[in-house]
């Protein structure tokens, strides 16, 4: 029997100092959550009998709403248990979230956006909500003759939003609610072939996408879609990337990292210590020795991760654990900021010193922010070492494996790189790996 009950979500509270209501539903162990949408303060709550104490101004009206939403899940679960089937706390949180309603494609998005920030994941709840946007302009777009009189709203509501969505702040929660929860203006059986075609055109034409932009829309759509059918909200007949529909095809795309000579460079270039760009190239530069370390990994690194001569991390992105030796000039980086060192909890490099380490949401934008100083300074890095490439972040894990070539083993790239799939090494390392094709032409050449 499922184990269900209303709780205060003590993880995500707002700067008026209110904390979400959630039902909490447990059943093999395995627990998921239903946000009500009600907010109240830690001292209007009773832990003990799951209710709003007298002390809130509305308690009865709450408390009867909650009630009401709690009965619904209940009803589901006993359901379950009377017809001896078994089902999830997961399949319950679907069932009673959809239950009586058809679900639009913007609102079954929204929730997806909504779970990702409540889980922490905030980097990937951005990018799909921006696709969300992207798509409800196109439907603007799509349905008027007078597609320039459109364009120029839907470029002043862009400008809008990218202001609102660099604050991220308390409110995005009820931000995605507001844009969303009653957005039925596209449903999952409106997308077919015709709708992907026109929508390809559209991000191409007046976003002015590249086509890796335009085909991680497609797959975010199709991400949906497989989500919706699995939860019952549409038939999987109405799937428009089947057989020989929509196919979508990841194209490759160049690689370029610097030469050993170009990382020379950079290293001996002279610069003013403790200026912005001078903390900027120790932070690309630890990031190369360790492989092309994500530069998110990097700024978020505690001298506790240091053990023992070895580096101890776990990736942002995949949650892998990895352990590295410290190289000897990595080691020299480190001497520059171990004076300022205060704990070993402290932070390696300076941009995250005043994040607060108990929220996560506030980490990711000062992370976010930290990375957005890396990418100004780094321009002024190459132009100081003569380096004539587009110097990013990224970059670094390039030059890695530009110097690396051919000269070690792909298994131990696949570790260095920590790629699930050997695979993936092996057709990221062809990008810098020249030789073969560079003999076999000048063999023709010169013959």
């Amino acid at each position: 029997m499922a184990s269900i009950k209303i709780v205060l979500w003590k993880h995500d509270k707002k700067k008026d100092g209110t904390f979400p209501l959630a039902i909490r539903i447990t059943q093999n162990r395995k627990t998921r959550y239903i946000f009500t949408g009600k907010y109240i303060l830690e001292k209007d709550w009773d832990k003990n009998l799951s209710k709003v104490k007298k002390s809130h101004p509305n308690s009865a009206r709450l408390n009867n709403f909650l009630l009401k939403k709690l009965t619904e899940v209940d009803s589901i679960a006993l359901e379950a248990e009377g017809s001896k089937e078994f089902i999830s706390s997961k399949q319950i949180k679907n069932k009673a979230k959809h239950k009586g309603r058809t679900v639009s494609f913007f609102q079954f998005g929204a929730e997806r956006v909504m779970s990702r920030f409540q889980s922490g994941k905030f980097s990937t709840c951005k990018g799909e909500l921006s696709m969300l946007f992207n798509v409800r302009e196109f439907l603007k777009w799509n349905r008027f003759e007078e597609r320039q009189q459109v364009i120029d709203g839907i470029k002043e509501r862009r400008r809008n939003r990218v202001g609102q969505s660099r604050k991220f702040g308390y409110n995005f929660l009820d931000h995605v609610k507001s844009e969303f929860d009653k957005e039925t203006s596209l449903y999952f059986e409106d997308i077919n072939e015709a709708f992907l075609s026109n929508f390809k055109v559209f991000c191409i034409s007046y976003l002015e996408h590249k086509t890796r932009t335009v085909t991680n829309h497609l797959i975010y759509i199709r991400t949906l879609f497989n989500a919706a059918i699995k939860e019952g909200i549409v038939e999987a007949k109405h799937y428009p990337f089947a057989g020989e529909k929509e196919r979508i095809r990841i194209k490759p795309t160049q690689k370029i990292g610097l030469t050993r000579e170009e990382i020379e460079r950079i290293e001996n270039v002279e610069l003013e210590e403790d200026s912005p760009v001078w903390h900027t190239r120790n932070v690309w530069l630890f990031s190369f020795y360790f492989a092309g370390i994500r530069i998110s990994d990097v700024l978020q690194m505690k001298w506790s991760d240091l053990m023992d001569g070895r580096l101890y991390y776990t990736m942002n992105k995949n949650e892998k654990p990895l352990s590295l030796k410290i190289p000897e000039q990595a080691e020299g980086i480190l001497a520059c900021y171990r004076p300022s060192r205060q704990s070993q909890d402290d932070y390696i490099f300076p941009y995250l010193k005043k994040a607060n380490p108990n929220s996560k949401r506030d980490i990711f934008v000062k992370t976010r922010n930290g990375i957005a100083v890396l990418n100004k300074y780094l321009k002024q890095l190459a132009e100081k070492s003569g380096i004539t490439k587009n110097l990013s972040n990224h970059i670094a894990r390039h030059s890695f494996g530009n110097i690396a070539g051919d000269a070690i083993s792909p298994l131990m790239l696949q570790k260095l790189y920590r790629h699930s799939d050997l695979k993936t090494t092996i057709m990221y390392q062809a990008n810098f790996i020249h030789k073969d094709a560079d003999d076999a032409l000048d063999a023709v050449l010169n013959s």
